[in-house]
């Protein structure tokens, strides 16, 4: 009996569910589970040790950090297909090491010319459904891999869709945390049966380990390697994808493709504390993480301590208000007005709404600014925090010469619409879910329109240079993911590594959720203040970032272990 206890006992402190203990490592950084990664010459940081391969590879035969990304961006399509794919949408924000220009593309599509309200309410519709045909806007990643290789590459698309081109026909090991999404989207794809039985084996998804190839995307993406985007926008892929919208009663017609392009565009920053940090402006949320650090920046938040209630109650007001300007106003960019954007991001603005911060109670609730003179009232808006069970990938990469590149691309919801077009191995997105069907809110939809986006890339400068590029996934996590890590890192002194890897919370209409590193102390503060608090599991997003020291201009890279990815460099 004394040997069984004792056995026991030895079982629990050597069980890999444990946390791990500060100072286990033999690192200035004990409570990371990895040491952070060093290089001068090149790094890419992807969800997909294949995908970081890939582009390493790129670079190290002589390509540039734009190279890599797109190259790694399409084995992402391959071997996440939870995710993301050439059914989705990208966005990103692009630093050239020549010119020392800063720019974002913009590669999110629009909706169908034939698409209204009215067309749902003939269909007693009363929202857009999460998934299905109707749910649907044209992809915009293959033309954004084109314009980010024309304006800043240099190798072909034919060379930079060869990793992904062979995984997809001669297939891939499923990941960890993959094979555990696309469990979860078991019963989703079997409403298409076009879906099952591209991404099913007999109905099941594929295991942790298991090999699984995809020989209908293989053939697509060799068609758009050779071809171009026009195989995709105006070619056989296009008509399959139509083709398949009229089968399933959807409003696709070759116009809504043939007219589709990318838009290149200026980033919006806020400077906090001497940073000036980068975002994408509408039709994206990346305003919303700017707000969250103009209303923060007046604390002194290293006293407070790092995951402290005191903390953390003001990360959830801050939140909270932004959240509420967000889903007022953020739409299509045509439709938000440059004042309104300039109203929501000055400073001024911020230090009027932190007077209605609490520091001891939260509100019971934050109206969004008055703006009524230059955009539609919020009064009725649509509230969006609940469709935030989105997640997609990011990633980033950086070389010796001063190219950066920060990009996310995404189906938004796992497999998206669950719509697989044809015999194209493509499953579709779901963005055009995230349209309002309310009169004027900015983001009723309309025929043409690109819709609210969650996805939102970022780059942070230091005098005048690149410090910074990261992104963290997962819907509505992201402009908070990005609050907390960029507060690790310039308040609390963190490195790349602990920043990404430090517990986080995550706000939703189910109250705050938390990790489990959040102490007992913090979590009794916060219900003091009124908060619910609820725990969970796979809420908090992924990071990818790279710190390029302004001195040396050491790269310095870091990868979430909440994902299944990796940094790395040579």
């Amino acid at each position: 009996m004394r040997i069984r206890v004792k056995i026991g006992v030895l079982l629990l402190m050597s069980s890999p569910a444990m946390a791990q203990l500060p100072g286990d490592r033999p690192a200035p950084n004990p409570h990371s589970t990895r040491s952070v990664v060093i290089a001068r010459n090149g790094m890419i940081a992807t969800s997909q040790p294949l995908a970081s391969a890939a582009g390493l590879q790129v670079m190290q035969e002589g390509g540039n950090a734009i190279d890599a990304a797109i190259t790694a961006a399409a084995v992402l399509a391959v071997v996440e297909p939870t995710m993301n794919g050439i059914g989705g949408d990208l966005f990103a924000i692009v630093h050239d090491g020549e010119t020392r220009q800063l720019r974002a593309l913009n590669a999110s599509g629009r909706s169908p010319y034939a698409t209204s309200p009215d067309v749902f309410a003939s269909k007693s519709l009363e929202s857009i459904p999460d998934s299905g045909i109707l749910s649907i806007s044209v992809p915009g990643v293959v033309d954004g891999w084109v314009e980010l290789l024309r304006h800043h590459g240099t190798i072909s698309l034919e060379r930079a869709l060869t990793p992904a081109i062979n995984y997809a026909r001669n297939g891939f090991p499923v990941s960890e945390v993959v094979a555990h999404q696309w469990e979860d989207s078991t019963q989703k794809l079997m409403r298409d049966p076009v879906a099952a039985s591209t991404f099913l084996y007999n109905g099941r998804a594929p295991r942790t380990g298991e090999v699984f190839s995809n020989p209908t995307l293989a053939r697509s993406l060799e068609l758009i390697a050779t071809e171009g985007r026009d195989a995709f926008y105006g070619g056989p892929l296009a008509e399959a994808i139509v083709e398949t919208s009229r089968q399933q009663n959807g409003l696709f017609a070759m116009k809504d493709f043939l007219d589709h392009r990318s838009d290149w565009v200026d980033p919006i920053s806020t400077n906090y504390r001497g940073y000036e940090v980068y975002e994408m402006p509408p039709n994206t949320q990346g305003i919303t993480a700017l707000q969250m650090l103009n209303l923060l920046e007046d604390y002194d938040l290293q006293t407070l301590g790092h995951n402290s209630a005191e903390y953390l109650h003001l990360v959830v007001e801050a939140k909270r208000i932004a959240f509420a300007d967000r889903n007022a106003f953020i739409a299509d960019p045509d439709s938000v007005p440059q004042a309104v954007l300039s109203t929501l991001l000055a400073k001024n603005y911020a230090a009027l709404r932190r007077k209605e911060i609490n520091l001891d109670y939260r509100a019971d609730s934050y109206k969004p600014a008055n703006l009524s003179d230059q955009i539609a009232t919020a009064e009725g808006h649509q509230d969006l925090s609940g469709r935030d069970l989105g997640d997609t990938i990011y990633m980033t990469a950086a070389d010796g010469d001063g190219n950066v590149i920060s990009l996310i691309q995404s189906l938004f919801g796992n497999f998206g619409s669950g719509v697989v077009a044809g015999d194209t191995g493509i499953v579709l997105q779901n963005r055009g879910s995230l349209f309002s069907l309310k009169k004027e809110h900015p983001n009723l939809l309309s025929p043409h329109k690109r819709p609210f986006h969650t996805l939102v890339p970022a780059m942070v400068f230091s005098n005048d240079r690149p410090w910074l590029s990261f992104g963290v996934m997962g819907g509505d996590m992201q402009p908070q993911g990005h609050v907390q890590v960029l507060l690790n890192l310039i308040d609390f002194g963190m490195n790349i590594q602990e920043a990404g890897e430090a517990a986080r919370i995550r706000h939703s209409p189910l109250g705050v959720l938390l990790e489990s590193a959040i102490t007992a102390e913090a979590r009794w503060g916060l219900q003091q203040r009124g908060h619910r608090l609820r725990n969970s599991i796979g809420a908090f997003g992924g990071f990818q970032g790279i710190l390029i020291d302004p001195t040396t201009g050491v790269l310095m890279g870091g990868s979430d272990p909440r994902k299944d990815g990796l940094a790395i460099g040579f």
